[in-house]
């Protein structure tokens, strides 16, 4: 039959859709919960629902695995379901063992500085104030030695660390908070590493 057909009897006799699974890093407890919305109003009410210039000191910034082969993406994985049947959730994703660690930071003007992690290690404190974060503030800092910063990252512990904090405050920048178990209020992780893997196709070597 014709897909004009298949689509009329899918929609319109079976009322089914196709949707992908949602992602749901954590349930979140109501104190959770409050302090996600607490935390939105803070930073509408602070910057003036992005009215105010000081978006432009902003500087968001986190790491991510880039892996070089994803069995399935997000849309691959999509299925139909009846009206009446909750959308599917999935946990984890296979992965494949060629992999490199990045941070990347982007403010509201564009990007501003990316930076390998090499030998596959992890992000620690150490490396976070003596290498990242000197080279992502020398960057932004390249054409106004003075150019006051607010960084913005989730609350990873290398990212909230005393080390981290006493480094910040030796650069005069700001930090600023982020509500607990909400990755997806970080643009990296809601916005930027997902556009960007979904555009790499990496062969293994």
């Amino acid at each position: 039959i014709s897909s004009t057909s298949i689509y009329s009897i899918l929609h319109e006799n079976l009322a089914v859709k196709k949707v992908c699974s949602r992602w749901i890093p954590y349930n979140l407890t109501i104190a959770q919960k409050k302090a996600r919305v607490d935390w939105s109003n803070k930073m509408l009410k602070k910057y003036d629902r992005s009215a105010s210039k000081d978006v432009y000191k902003i500087v968001t910034g986190d790491e991510s695995w880039i892996y070089a082969y994803e069995p399935e993406t997000k849309q691959q994985s999509t299925v139909w379901v009846f009206e009446d049947e909750p959308n599917p959730t999935k946990v984890i994703r296979r992965r494949s063992t060629s992999k490199q660690m990045v941070a990347c930071f982007f403010g509201k003007t564009g990007h501003e500085s990316t930076v390998p992690l090499e030998q596959r290690r992890t992000v620690t404190s150490e490396w976070y104030t003596t290498i990242c974060l000197p080279e992502v503030l020398g960057e932004i800092r390249k054409t106004n030695k003075r150019r006051r910063i607010i960084v913005h990252h989730d609350n990873a512990s290398f990212h909230t660390s005393a080390q981290t904090n006493a480094f910040l405050t030796s650069q005069n920048v700001e930090f600023m908070v982020h509500p607990p178990y909400s990755s997806d209020l970080t643009p990296n992780d809601f916005f930027l590493f997902p556009h960007i893997k979904r555009s790499l196709i990496i062969i293994p070597a």
